[in-house]
């Protein structure tokens, strides 16, 4: 079976894949989610939910830095990787010592909705996998205009936004937000605060990963001249493409709207 990934790689399979290495934490929900999670024999250390389910699994270092050695000793049939999570040498150099490598490239809700599906054609969980299918085609159909002027960080020293062609960009978007840091270079700009608060957002989000935004990082923003609404946020939510998006669009929404009812009520 001949199948390609996101970045339109080769992948050769002889049947489903039944031992799964996933690189990217959310897949490795998104596989449990679907019922392949007894499949899975290998995540990496930022992998925490299903916690319960994950306990016994082999850790496989950072997204970053994965213990190639360990994941050849592991005899993988498919290992799940991300663009935007994984670094390129390393999926390389999986492939090259044999391992078939199936590469996502997540950047808006859409591709979600379009590359999920896809995988669940090659990991043969097609069933499963079409309420959740259904349910990102869904939050397509009628997205409030985005009216909020949003920043949204994601790092702190030095301080970043979440900017252009990123999934959370987009998950904002459908949620009713125009997000400001769009207008700056990069996907994920850095800037001086003054510089971010020059862009006059109404509300600044502060999500609780990939860093631990906390009082702090509010108070600094306040010193720094922030007079808007600043919000704490799920930081999984904002981020993680898969089973949490329609309840995180729903709830981003709610944030921005109070009591919203979309045409095409969210599952």
């Amino acid at each position: 079976m001949i199948v390609y990934d996101a970045l339109g790689r080769r992948i050769e399979l002889t049947a489903p894949p039944q031992r799964i290495v996933s690189l990217v934490p959310s897949m490795t929900e998104w596989l449990f989610s679907v019922g392949a999670g007894d499949r899975v024999i290998g995540i990496t250390d930022y992998c925490i939910e299903p916690a319960a389910a994950l306990q016994h699994l082999p850790r496989l270092r950072g997204t970053k830095n994965p213990d190639r050695a360990a994941i050849l000793a592991l005899k993988p049939d498919l290992i799940i990787a991300e663009q935007e999570e994984n670094r390129e040498r390393d999926v390389n150099a999986l492939s090259a010592a044999g391992l078939q490598v199936y590469v996502t490239a997540i950047r808006s809700v859409a591709d979600a909705a379009a590359q999920l599906a896809a995988l669940a054609e090659v990991l043969d969980v097609v069933a499963a996998a079409t309420p959740l299918t259904d349910a990102l085609q869904q939050v397509l159909l009628d997205p409030p205009l985005p009216t909020y002027r949003v920043l949204a960080m994601i790092w702190r020293d030095p301080w970043m936004a979440i900017g252009r062609d990123t999934y959370a960009g987009d998950l904002l978007r459908l949620s009713g937000c125009r997000n400001v840091a769009e207008v700056l270079p990069g996907r994920y700009p850095r800037a001086a605060l003054a510089d971010f608060l020059a862009l006059e957002p109404e509300v600044i989000l502060l999500p609780s990963e990939p860093y631990p935004f906390g009082e702090r990082d509010k108070l600094a923003l306040l010193e720094a001249g922030a007079r808007c609404r600043i919000e704490f946020c799920d930081g999984m939510a904002l981020t993680w493409p898969g089973p949490r998006t329609p309840a995180a669009i729903a709830a981003f929404r709610r944030m921005f709207w109070g009591v919203y009812e979309p045409t095409h009520p969210l599952t």
